[in-house]
């Protein structure tokens, strides 16, 4: 299901984006950029949040559900499937048009977010560092945490040398924050 609901909310947002963003002008890379931001797992997670998907699971959880078990309802990847899955399901039940309108309507703030602050620290600083014939790559320098809430720390390197640091609950979340980072640095 989360699987069929991840497809339905990509082109429930890119249709809803398509005719109002004059996709000529602002060009696909851009228009994929800023709906990969609106649909996040992070804007998914924030989504399952406002709709209270946390506080469902955790009332459906049998008795005795040990807290371990627990603390993973909290976890981005689980809320983003959770949420991807309602989606699916919601897209069997009632069709395309109304489950879009509903997604829509509750995507609203990561779709403007994204329209108003789009966050691409990795290509902004990729463009930058281009204009003196530089390159930036990532490594992760560190893994911490469990497998179902981790966090990885990654350095943005210049021909090899680390010009900053970034952390994130994914490896992309904390290559954009380094690259965010290292803007920061270069003024």
């Amino acid at each position: 299901m989360a699987f069929l609901g991840d497809s339905v909310l990509a082109l429930s947002v890119t249709a809803h984006l398509y005719p109002r963003l004059e996709a000529e002008h602002f060009g696909a890379g851009r228009l994929t950029k800023i709906r990969a931001q609106a649909v996040s797992g992070p804007a998914c997670r924030a989504v399952a949040e406002q709709l209270g998907v946390p506080e469902l699971l955790r009332a459906a959880a049998p008795p005795g559900t040990p807290p371990a078990a627990a603390a993973i309802i909290e976890t981005e990847r689980v809320l983003a499937s959770v949420l991807e899955a309602v989606i699916g399901a919601c897209y069997l039940s009632a069709g395309f048009e109304r489950t879009q309108a509903a997604v829509v309507e509750a995507f609203a703030a990561q779709i403007d977010d994204a329209l108003e602050r789009p966050v691409d620290f990795k290509s902004a600083l990729q463009e930058r560092l281009a204009q003196r014939g530089e390159t930036v790559t990532y490594d992760v320098t560190e893994q911490l945490g469990p497998p179902h809430d981790r966090t990885f720390a990654v350095a943005a390197l210049v021909a090899g040398t680390p010009i900053a640091h970034g952390t994130g609950r994914s490896k992309k979340l904390a290559e954009q924050d380094a690259a965010r980072q290292a803007l920061e640095g270069l003024g």
